[in-house]
């Protein structure tokens, strides 16, 4: 009887789980998603120079 108990309490929380959403808070995530694009762009332009001067040393 013990055991039926538990599993049927984990099935419950498993559903509340999966069915549950917490809340969304929209202008937290655009703040966190405008450190990110600005964090990739600067990356990307360190790799483009590093990759034009690996290029004009091999073209020598």
């Amino acid at each position: 009887m013990g055991r039926k108990r538990a599993k049927a309490k984990q099935a419950k929380i498993a559903r509340e789980l999966k069915y549950s959403s917490p809340p969304l808070d929209i202008e937290a995530l655009q703040d966190e998603l405008a450190e990110g694009d600005s964090e990739d762009e600067d990356e990307d332009d360190e790799g483009e120079s590093r990759d034009s001067e690996n290029y004009d040393r091999n073209s020598e």
